[in-house]
């Protein structure tokens, strides 16, 4: 049996005439850039996470370096994020000549380790930029103390992290993404709800920051050839934006068909010798956008799941700070034991809303076979 780490293609049948008709109906208006179906799937992403505005941009790295361009997150001041995640969560910062500072991570959870925040924070911290990594939010509660106690700014990375909610100090569930200044997510094919190309969302409460991040999406400009700002090249694709509202009809169903997978497999590897399976911290809603395990001998593993044409990926096999490309930073190997640790081990099998309970079935059956030696 061949199982795909993702497909679209299974998607794309079930709802192919809504599909069909959205991108129809682009074509024949012909109205490309910034047309009505991204303002209609702003007004959606509002009332689903319950943010006062939402700007949709190019794609999710867009969203990190827009924000962190427009939060100050630049020209040597310093913020506080993983070394564990992607490239974007820190190239945002760098980008702008800013400092990342890292912190390890939770070995149970992959997200910011919160009791190593408050240690890294001095007069050129500027903000803290925490990312909701793979099926659940960071301590939003801890870190919004610590940027209240030091007055910094917060930069959610919720590319991943579309459908999650943390229940916050107030007593309600809030939305991934609208707890701190900015949050953001990427639309990239794989996410929970994901186009077919790229694309991503800016979200926040603050009305000024909304009105810069709408400015900057288009090179600065309050209207044409009236530049405010330096800004960007950066639209949600309409026909994405089509795409993604037709998607977003179904989300729930979709992460409610996630977790059921997730608990199969959770269920089924239980008592898998060699395998350790994530954990959910905190008062929260998650999602299963990844199922990671952390595997004893990983890369053989790889290759026994490769061997069996079952699909697998690896996020992430090096962490950030041992990437060639922040060296400057001045990090070596052994700073952040438990990212390093936690990227020799870490292993995705896939999960997606259609994937079939034989395929969860013979993937499971695979990987315990490996362990057992069958």
């Amino acid at each position: 049996m061949k199982v795909s780490f993702y497909t679209s293609q299974r998607e794309y049948a079930l709802k192919k005439e809504e599909f069909n008709r959205a991108i129809q109906v682009v074509l024949e208006k012909g109205n490309f850039i910034l047309g009505e179906q991204v303002a209609q799937l702003e007004n959606e992403i509002q009332q689903y996470t319950q943010a006062k505005y939402a700007i949709g941009v190019a794609s999710g790295t867009d969203a990190l370096t827009i924000a962190s361009d427009i939060l100050g997150f630049k020209d040597g001041k310093e913020v506080i994020t993983s070394p564990f995640t992607f490239l974007a969560s820190t190239s945002c910062i760098t980008k702008h000549r800013g400092r990342p500072v890292f912190v390890d991570i939770n070995e149970e959870t992959f997200a910011l380790d919160v009791t190593k925040i408050e240690e890294k924070v001095n007069q050129q911290t500027i903000g803290i930029l925490p990312i909701h990594l793979f099926d659940q939010m960071a301590d939003m509660d801890r870190i919004m103390d610590i940027a209240a106690k030091y007055r910094l700014r917060v930069l959610e990375d919720a590319a991943e992290a579309f459908g999650m909610r943390w229940k916050g100090q107030g007593g309600q569930y809030r939305h991934a993404g609208t707890i701190g200044d900015f949050g953001v997510f990427s639309f990239f094919p794989t996410k929970t709800l994901g186009g077919y190309g790229d694309g991503g969302m800016m979200i926040t409460n603050d009305e000024e920051l909304a009105r810069k991040a709408k400015y900057y999406r288009v090179h600065g400009a309050s209207k044409k050839y009236h530049y405010e700002y330096v800004g960007y090249n950066s639209r949600l694709d309409t026909l994405q934006a089509a795409i993604l509202s037709v998607k977003l009809k179904y989300i729930d169903d979709a992460v409610s068909k996630r977790a059921a997978i997730a608990k199969r497999y959770l269920e089924r590897l239980e008592d898998c010798p060699g395998v350790r399976l994530p954990k959910v911290k905190g008062d929260q809603k998650q999602v299963y956008y990844v199922f990671n395990i952390l595997a004893e001998n990983r890369d053989k593993l790889a290759e026994h799941l490769a061997k069996n044409e079952i699909g697998y990926s690896i996020y992430y096999p090096r962490p950030l700070h041992l990437q060639p490309c922040f060296k400057d930073l001045g990090y070596q190997k052994g700073d952040f034991p438990v990212a390093e640790r936690v990227a020799e081990e870490i292993i995705a099998l896939p999960i997606y809303p259609e994937i079939t309970t034989d395929e969860v079935e013979f993937i499971c059956d695979t990987v315990k076979a490996f362990y057992q030696g069958g």
